[in-house]
């Protein structure tokens, strides 16, 4: 395969080519309520042709592996026809390589049937929760082998495996809905969603307690985030504008995201990589054949680098993170996030608490939106803070508020690092990519809360 892969991708009428074929075998099951809506597991065998001439690329996808020199060739007229400037795109050495998946309980060997009970057993709990109106259940894993090669030299086989579970119960009484979830995930450990009886149950059990639960008043407060909120916030209102080609793209962004800028305190440090090992973003190479890194954001409260592909690299005069990453073999590369967080402090949660006359206590979220550095959060839950102490349980609230003076407003960092691997992440179409994010417990001062 090396040999057929190099003939295909070399003496072409272009600055640079790659090919990647990828065999993957996927297990889908979805429930909504009671009606099992889907349940299947799936193979598939494809791959991709990208090829870079004078900085206009050529794509093609394709299920049938043969003719792979003329599937080159076809991408190559793709790139001249779109093609009119030089060709920014960082040297790397080449890498030779296979890359195994190391997995505890490889969740690809588990039967079907024995994933279908685990699931209907975690159903049967919610459903028969009293006030529990639905539930929404959805299983995924996935193994994917992936070859890689480019006309530098690089020959790179790599095996990946993926889980996640995502669990909604949905409570109803009165006209009032409220719910609550729970995301869990691995990197190939299916262990990671088994056992989890009595935290279904407690799920279940709370999205009924908020029936009941109150308002809290709109206004601004000190609001303390758990690992997941915390950790989201990380990703989705700061990690995004970390990826460089939105930075590349945005003229305002470009002004903003300048590097050596100050953006928090000296306790402030946001971590993006894939070399951080065992997490679902993990891997030893992106899909540009790139080794993975470990890349400070921000090191204490200053801005020090981005997340790149070689191209943005190249076009910014900066070096490749590692983070060019594609859903499948039907899309290009583009810069995405691996594993991104919130290094811990020293702080425990009870001290963090300590000194909040009257605050907010956050924790998970179900929906969100960013619009540069602007964002909106839903929490799942929220807990008044009363003299020091974590106090009633509340309706779900909303945090609202510019990024950056958020970053500025957080004084106190936990000292426990949690990340969540349920989740997944979404850009240019393609979704949901296996990410891990997290924090320690955070503190921030004026934050907005949107209540009653």
């Amino acid at each position: 395969m090396r040999d057929e892969l190099a003939n295909a991708s070399k003496g072409h009428n272009a600055d640079y080519v790659e090919i990647r074929l990828e065999e993957s075998q996927v297990t889908r099951i979805v429930y909504r309520g009671q009606r099992l809506e889907e349940i299947g597991r799936t193979t598939s065998l494809g791959g991709n042709v990208r090829a870079l001439v004078k900085g206009g690329w050529g794509f093609v996808s394709f299920n049938n592996v043969k003719g792979l020199r003329d599937k080159v060739e076809l991408a190559v007229k793709q790139a001249r026809l779109v093609g009119k400037e030089d060709t920014k795109f960082s040297q790397t050495e080449p890498a030779v390589d296979i890359v195994t998946a190391e997995t505890k309980k490889d969740p690809t060997t588990v039967p079907l049937a024995s994933k279908k009970q685990m699931l209907d057993e975690y159903n049967g709990i919610i459903l028969s929760t009293p006030k529990i109106q639905t539930s929404n259940i959805g299983y995924h894993d996935s193994q994917r082998k992936i070859t890689f090669a480019n006309s530098e030299g690089s020959y790179i086989e790599q095996t990946k495996v993926d889980l996640s579970l995502r669990l909604t119960a949905i409570a109803a009484e009165d006209g009032q809905v409220q719910q609550i979830g729970l995301s869990l995930g691995s990197q190939g450990d299916f262990s990671a969603v088994e056992s989890l009886q009595e935290q279904v149950r407690e799920m279940a059990q709370r999205a009924v307690r908020l029936l009941s639960a109150p308002q809290a008043k709109g206004g601004e407060y000190t609001v303390v985030l758990d690992p997941i909120l915390a950790g989201v916030f990380a990703h989705e209102a700061f990690g995004h504008l970390s990826e460089a080609d939105h930075v590349y793209e945005n003229k305002r962004l470009q002004d903003i995201m300048v590097l050596g800028r100050r953006f928090g305190g000296k306790h402030l440090n946001i971590v993006d990589g894939a070399a951080v090992p065992g997490l679902r973003g993990s891997y030893k190479y992106d899909d540009e054949g790139v080794p993975g890194t470990k890349t400070y954001l921000i090191r204490e409260g200053v801005l020090e680098n981005r997340l790149h592909s070689r191209e943005t690299a190249a076009k910014m005069g900066e070096m490749p993170t590692g983070n060019a990453r594609a859903l499948n073999y039907r899309f290009p590369p583009i810069v995405r996030m691996t594993n991104t967080f919130i290094e811990p402090g020293s702080i425990s949660f009870e001290d963090m608490l300590g000194d909040i006359k009257e605050g907010i206590y956050v924790k998970d979220w179900y929906g969100g939106t960013t619009s540069l550095e602007m964002f909106t959060f839903s929490a799942a839950e929220a807990y008044m803070i009363r003299n020091g102490k974590v106090a009633e349980l509340l309706r779900p609230v909303v945090l609202s508020g510019n990024v950056f003076a958020t970053l500025g407003n957080i004084d106190a960092i936990g000292n426990e690092l949690a990340m969540n691997q349920g989740g997944g992440c979404g850009k240019g179409g393609q979704s949901p990519l296996p990410v891990s994010n997290g924090s320690p417990h955070i503190r921030i001062r004026r934050c907005l809360v949107g209540g009653s």
